[in-house]
């Protein structure tokens, strides 16, 4: 099956998609895609927004007749490529496609720890309980044990924790219900596909997994595409790293005091223990909290702090051997002494904070204190045990190119292409969008900043009647301009937090002229398409914060080496996120709108050349009169109402 054949005018998928607009860098990614998956080697595309890039990839990798990982960046992208590409492929293939899709164990249900919680188990919020009698009443006629079948179960229930199969609580074969496990069952699938679809998460688990010598999670491989590429530095960094926390002791205690109850077993010993670890945890927690992002080096603890971590460690210790001294002792009771174990050392690692690999800091958040040992450099890691065991390689994303190329890139991730390619929207942003600038804002240090921006959002939405994303790179600034528009906008207003991220998207998609004002999470992965997104706002460019103790720490890594941090390291960061988020606007040929950045810094400094010959090739204007004869322009070319 050729690119020309299943692309081309009048080919398989234009009989399969009715309105189908043939893409010339469509076919030219899919031949490319073709050849490395065929020869071998590894093929960076950056794929601009509406080259149709998904199944560009996906021909090949279906017609090449051995196993393909495809890596999204995350689940939503998953699912999307399993519940819409994929069969829209098979479909226009006129044959059955042999998918198998995975995810994160933490996503699956334990059947056995289900079962235990239900007997044993305690909720934490008793407005919990009806959304855990929709899961027992979900659960019988699953067919996969994917929570994301229970549309109305949010992600921060807190008891999915007790009954999920994550891997810190899974005994294994030795568990009586191994065969009929979900993720058994899952592994099994992966293991007849041909295509697995996986998510970065997922991915860089299984590379940690893998590095441990404890087994791993994907079927063996050696052909992969990634999808959204430009995620995957952050995800490796996030798996890669130790994190402890308090209440990954209170967890833990919790799960023994419920094994306890549900084997009906007396255990003076363990429970003598388990008071005095939640004793120590919390005097040790207490004294460590104080601050978000603080730096740790070696020797960081006073004297109080290392008597309290001496004395936690010492009776995870004698947690562990209180369990595996009980004569008669359940299964889970022992992976749970192995949970103790692995606690102890990664808690070790943290406070010692003596690894010059990793950057080492404490936060705080709500009641919780987290310690966290980050490494600073991944680079290395993934060309290790990623990229040198593979035959063939894709890595793609509408967002991998920095001034024009991918060096920025391939230094983050260790990578050797052998093949690059850069491929434009075909979107006429010329015609499609104007990039607005204004001249005469403060700077984003400023005191006035907030106020001022506030005043240019209210007009710019008077302008466009509303129907814009409101994209702020924090949520200090997004709650301030909140406060000072709420009263001064004739359209309906929302704002992240007040609902789950797909609860807000929905209402958004179906409110006319609505406003949605939204952080980072809002930035990538988010589709609208059609006039009811015209305009896109972001605050400031998105420049990481230096105070961000993992920023920093590669800041002055690549000071100590000699190299430019801002030039080589903060630039390229904000020109792609900026890049993520004005793509947000046009998803499609009919799509017009505004893009507007309130940063002069983007016109005022020299650096400012580099994100603007980064973006698509939209108008630049300054004055509000310009932005308001676009939209005028617009409607006399295609009258149509606007809400």
């Amino acid at each position: 099956m050729t690119a020309e054949r299943f692309f081309g005018r009048g080919g398989l998928l234009a009989r399969a998609l009715p309105g189908y607009e043939e893409r010339r860098a469509q076919q030219r990614f899919s031949e490319a895609v073709g050849r490395v998956l065929g020869d071998g080697g590894l093929l960076l595309a950056e794929a601009g927004t509406g080259t149709g890039k998904t199944l560009a990839y996906l021909l090949p990798a279906v017609e090449l007749g051995r196993r393909v990982v495809v890596s999204t960046g995350t689940k939503n992208l998953q699912e999307q490529l399993v519940d819409k590409d994929i069969p829209l492929l098979a479909r226009a293939l006129g044959r059955d496609l042999n998918v198998a899709v995975m995810k994160g164990r933490g996503n699956y249900l334990c059947l056995m720890r289900f079962q235990s919680f239900s007997e044993a188990g305690s909720f934490r919020r008793l407005d919990e309980i009806p959304l855990f009698r929709a899961v027992e009443g979900w659960a019988p006629r699953t067919e996969t044990g994917d929570r994301s079948e229970i549309a109305d179960l949010p992600d921060s229930v807190d008891f999915w924790r007790e009954i999920s199969a994550a891997s810190e609580n899974c005994i294994g074969q030795a568990c009586p219900d191994f065969d009929p496990c979900w993720v058994t069952r899952m592994r099994q699938r992966a293991l007849e596909a041909d295509l697995v679809v996986v998510n970065h998460h997922l991915l860089c688990a299984d590379l940690a997994v893998k590095e441990s010598s404890y087994g791993e999670v994907i079927p063996p491989y050696d052909t992969l595409i990634l999808d959204e590429a430009h995620l995957l530095e952050d995800v490796a960094t996030q798996y890669f790293g130790v994190h402890v926390s308090s209440h990954r002791v209170d967890d833990l205690a919790r799960d023994v005091e419920r094994e306890l109850k549900a084997g009906k077993l007396d255990a003076p010993d363990v429970r003598s223990e388990l008071e005095t670890v939640r004793h120590r945890s919390e005097r040790l927690f207490k004294l460590l909290a104080g601050g978000t992002g603080r730096r740790l080096a070696p020797g960081w603890m006073t004297s109080r702090a290392v008597e309290e971590s001496d004395a936690l460690l010492l009776r995870l210790e004698g947690l562990r051997t209180a369990i595996l001294a009980l004569a008669e002792r359940p299964e889970p009771l022992t992976a749970l002494a192995g949970r103790v174990q692995v606690l102890r050392e990664e808690m070790s690692f943290v406070l010692a904070a003596e690894d010059d690999s990793h950057v080492y800091f404490v936060e705080t958040r709500g009641r919780g204190v987290f310690l966290r040992a980050t490494p600073i450099d991944v680079s290395e890691r993934l060309r290790e045990l990623l990229f040198d065991g593979l035959r063939s390689g894709v890595l793609t994303s509408a967002t991998l190119a920095v001034d024009g190329g991918f060096a920025y890139l391939k230094e983050r991730l260790g990578l050797k292409p052998t093949e690059e390619l850069l491929l434009p929207s075909p979107f006429d942003y010329a015609e499609q969008a104007v990039l607005y600038v204004p001249r005469g804002m403060p700077d984003p240090a400023s005191p006035s900043f907030v106020e001022r921006a506030a005043a240019e959002i209210v007009r710019l939405l008077a302008l466009t009647e509303g129907r814009a994303f409101v994209l702020f790179t924090s949520y200090a600034n997004m709650n301030a301009v909140a406060q000072l528009i709420a009263g001064a906008l004739p359209y309906p207003l929302l704002i992240q937090g007040e609902a789950p991220k797909a609860v807000l998207l929905d209402t958004f998609r179906s409110t006319p002229n609505a406003v949605l004002l939204a952080t980072t999470s809002f930035w990538q992965g988010v589709d609208v398409v059609g006039e009811q997104l015209s305009c896109v706002i972001i605050d400031k460019l998105p420049f990481a914060s230096p105070g961000d103790p993992v920023v920093a720490a590669r800041i002055d890594r690549l000071r100590n080496r000699g190299g430019n941090p801002f030039g080589d390291y903060q630039v390229p960061v904000a020109i792609l996120m900026l890049k993520q988020g004005l793509g947000r606007l046009i998803r499609a040929s009919t799509d017009r709108g505004v893009l507007a950045v309130l940063d002069s810094r983007l016109v005022r400094r020299s650096y400012g050349r580099r994100f603007l010959s980064s973006l698509p090739g939209a108008r630049l204007v300054h004055d509000l009169s310009d932005v308001k004869n676009f939209f005028v322009e617009q409607e006399r070319a295609a009258p149509r109402p606007l809400a």
